[in-house]
């Protein structure tokens, strides 16, 4: 018996919609190495840093892995709230991959300072874009983002988040005073390490409106540096992350020369989270080193004098 031409309209259009619904638009991103290709939107994701987190959360994604060094309270704590609890798959600089694999992901976010050497073993896992995460300025990590966004199926929703971003970070560049230096660095045990303006930090003080002067001409996103070699920068502002207590800094607040620096007379040097200034970048953790940084030169300071 022939189906009436109605139910077989409705029965065609029902199979166009069940493939459309099956098989997704193949989604294709360079990553500057490489092609990656997916098949559709990925589901099960696992990322290789922090910065990668930071992109995942901004578009509301929760990886099935990442590479923590064993330590989630690193990872900005915005970020923990929006994606919730992932298996850790080891170190940044050097993550598992047994556990990787034994997570079976989709997609793999790797860095490509970090992991170019395991490109191999990880794209034979599931397809992987290598990044530049470590090192990366603000702009580059937007970069970045909109890479993950693409590779993710959410294009145009990590656009408009990055234009949000944007928006946030000019929004804070009307409230900075003309004419300001700052300088950021990490105080460990027996170094400290200034990241100037091509560093991510930097770069995103720079954005704000903030003076960051370089160590020297040519000198490295991060450089370590003296106590002299800090006297002879000389900021009006000195915000420093500990990554352990005591640090130099922390010694050298007690020396006489300590107390010469302009920002120490001035009651100008503040402590921020050495974890978010230094460890996390992307769109979240800019907004909030924006706005840590806003609040350092409203707020009241206790200098290190003694």
């Amino acid at each position: 018996m022939r189906t009436p031409a109605p139910l077989r309209i409705l029965f065609s259009c029902a199979l166009i919609a069940f493939s459309c619904i099956s098989h997704a638009a193949p989604i294709e991103v360079n990553d500057g190495q490489h092609t990656v290709k997916l098949a559709d939107a990925p589901k099960r994701v696992v990322v290789l840093e922090f910065s990668f987190l930071d992109s995942l959360a901004a578009l509301g994604v929760t990886p099935v892995g990442a590479a923590d060094d064993g330590d989630a309270q690193r990872v900005l704590s915005k970020v923990r709230d929006v994606i919730g609890k992932w298996t850790s798959v080891g170190l940044r600089s050097q993550p598992s991959i047994e556990q990787i694999a034994a997570l079976k992901p989709d997609l793999i976010v790797a860095d490509l300072n970090r992991h170019e050497a395991l490109y191999d073993d990880l794209s034979h896992i599931a397809p992987t874009l290598l990044l530049p995460s470590r090192g990366e300025d603000y702009e580059g990590s937007l970069k970045s983002a909109q890479l993950i966004g693409v590779a993710l199926g959410k294009g145009p929703e990590m656009e408009k988040r990055i234009a949000q971003n944007r928006a946030h970070l000019a929004e804070v560049a009307k409230q900075i005073p003309s004419g300001v230096t700052v300088l950021f660095g990490v105080a460990r045990e027996s170094s400290f390490s200034l990241h100037g303006p091509a560093s991510y930090a930097g770069s995103v003080l720079s954005t704000i409106g903030l003076t960051v002067p370089a160590v020297r001409q040519g000198a490295a996103p991060t450089e370590f540096v003296s106590l002299e070699q800090l006297l002879a920068l000389n900021p009006s502002w000195l915000l420093v992350g500990h990554y352990r207590h005591p640090s130099l800094v922390d010694t050298w607040s007690k020396q006489p020369l300590w107390s010469v620096l302009s920002a120490v007379r001035d009651q100008h040097v503040v402590d921020v989270d050495g974890d978010t200034w230094a460890r996390n970048r992307g769109v979240m953790a800019s907004e909030q080193i924006a706005d840590e940084a806003l609040a350092a030169l409203k707020g009241p300071q206790v200098a290190r004098s003694q």
